[in-house]
C-alpha cells in the first residue's frame, strides 16, 4: 500500500526488452534506497512494482506486457517518473490508501494556469466514471488528489505550486495519458453493493 505522497522525482535510465515485458532501471536522488530489500514495493508513476536488484542511487524493476497494456509512461527511456516507496504500518497517511493497482489510463484535456493553482482536466475512461465523486479522492501517475469537478466522464483538479514542484505533474499537457487509479473504498463499496443484489 501507498499514500500517494511522492517521496522522489526518478529517472527511468534504461528500459531493456525482456520476454515481451521491460526490465526499467531507475535512478533517484532522494527516494533513500538503504532501507529497500529485493522484493520490496516502489511505486512508479502509480503502478506498484517489485525490486529485483538496486545498486546505489538505482533500482531495477520488471515490469510485464500486462502491466504496460494497462498503463502509461513505463516505456520511455530518460523518462521523469514519480516515485514513492510501500507505506509501513507506522507512516503517516499524508494522501489515501493506494494500492498501485492502475485502474485506467485517462487523458489530459487541459492544464491551465488559473492564478494561485493550475486545474487539470482529464477524461477518464467511461467505465471508471460511477467511481469518481467531488471532493473524492483519486490517484493521477501515483499522486494522491482531490477531485474538484466532475462532468460525465472528465474531471478537474486543483494543483497547487507545492504538487508541482514535488511531482511530474508539472509537465502534463493536453492529449498526455495518465494513469489513474480510483478510491478504494468506491471500488469496495460497488462490490458489497452488487453482492447484496
Amino acid at each position: 500500500m501507498f499514500s500517494g505522497i511522492i517521496a522522489d522525482i526518478g529517472t527511468l535510465t534504461r528500459a531493456e526488452d525482456r520476454d515481451g515485458g521491460l526490465r526499467l532501471l531507475i535512478s533517484t536522488r532522494a527516494l533513500g534506497m538503504d532501507d529497500v530489500r529485493l522484493g520490496d514495493s516502489i511505486a512508479v508513476n502509480g503502478v506498484c512494482l517489485t525490486v529485483v536488484a538496486k545498486n546505489g542511487n538505482t533500482f531495477t524493476v520488471d515490469v510485464s506486457r500486462e502491466t504496460l497494456n494497462c498503463t502509461s509512461g513505463l516505456e520511455t527511456q530518460g523518462a521523469r517518473v514519480n516515485l514513492e516507496k510501500a507505506l509501513r504500518l507506522a507512516d503517516r497517511l499524508g494522501g489515501h490508501l493506494v494500492s498501485g493497482h492502475v485502474d485506467g489510463v485517462g487523458e489530459v484535456t487541459g492544464f491551465t494556469d488559473i492564478g494561485e493553482s493550475w486545474k487539470l482536466d482529464v477524461r477518464a475512461p467511461q467505465a471508471l466514471a460511477k467511481y469518481i465523486a467531488v471532493k473524492g479522492s483519486i490517484t493521477i501517475n501515483g499522486v494522491s488528489l482531490t477531485v474538484n469537478e466532475v462532468i460525465g466522464a472528465s474531471f478537474s483538479i486543483n494543483l497547487i505550486p507545492h504538487t508541482l514542484t514535488v511531482t511530474t505533474l508539472s509537465t502534463l499537457r493536453a492529449g498526455e495519458k495518465v494513469n489513474l487509479e480510483i478510491d478504494l473504498i468506491a471500488r469496495y463499496v460497488e462490490r458489497m453493493l452488487s453482492a447484496s443484489e
